[in-house]
């Protein structure tokens, strides 16, 4: 089951964005531009796992659209343009999860979010591209509804790319994220994971090399 998503933000060009992405690495969402809109539809609809609020918004703003979230137990995260010191406190006083200025890296906030997922329990951890089905529940992967053992290393890198897909993840980030930040081997350790990704689990079309970047799991 995706993870379902609501994002309240009246920039057009911010909001296609946001939404664009999410749906690319597998998000479900649903969008409005008008605070009081929002908090209408939630008494009928609030089966949501995340909120992306904007804080100045019409109808009703961020600040005040948190209590509604909060009443039907809907993690916030703020993305805004307010970055003064004041505004940030009071969000995360008010018990927003996270709170994130704009302008912002649309990597990192798809981090923050799964953060706070995590921390919430609201993750869903069963991954799919293709026929390969990434369970990190049971910590397992299957191609083609068969069990394939992968090493400790290689299914890390799997799973950062399931959580990623379609997206472009360099090689710098999967050092990062998956050897850890004290790493200080070459980026050709990643490349041979990659490779062994490709052979095991027949995924040499779906694993794009970006050429001097990184690599990137298509799932169309």
């Amino acid at each position: 089951m995706q993870n379902r998503i609501l994002l309240v933000e009246d920039d057009q060009a911010i909001a296609d964005a946001v939404a664009l992405n999410l749906k690319i690495v597998g998000y479900d969402c649903v969008r409005f531009e008008d605070g009081r809109a929002a908090a209408d539809s939630l008494e009928a609809d609030h089966a949501f796992d995340l909120a992306l609020l904007d804080i100045m918004l019409p109808g009703m703003d961020g600040f005040e659209l948190l209590s509604y979230m909060k009443k039907y137990a809907i993690p916030v995260i703020y993305m805004t343009a307010k970055a003064d010191a004041a505004s940030e406190i009071r969000g995360l006083l008010d018990g927003a999860e996270d709170y994130v200025t704009k302008p912002f890296d649309m990597m990192a906030l798809m981090v923050r979010m799964e953060k706070v997922l995590v921390r919430t329990g609201k993750l869903n951890r069963i991954y799919r591209a293709g026929d390969v089905e990434l369970d990190d529940y049971r910590h397992e992967v299957y191609k083609a509804g068969k069990r394939v053992d992968l090493r400790p290393l290689e299914y890390n890198v799997l799973l950062f790319l399931m959580k990623h897909k379609n997206l472009t993840v360099t090689r710098e980030q999967l050092l990062s994220e998956v050897w850890g930040f004290e790493y200080m081997g070459e980026s050709r350790s990643v490349d041979v994971k990659i490779s062994s990704l490709r052979r095991k689990l027949g995924l040499n079309d779906a694993i794009k090399t970006v050429q001097k970047l990184g690599y990137r799991l298509e799932d169309r």
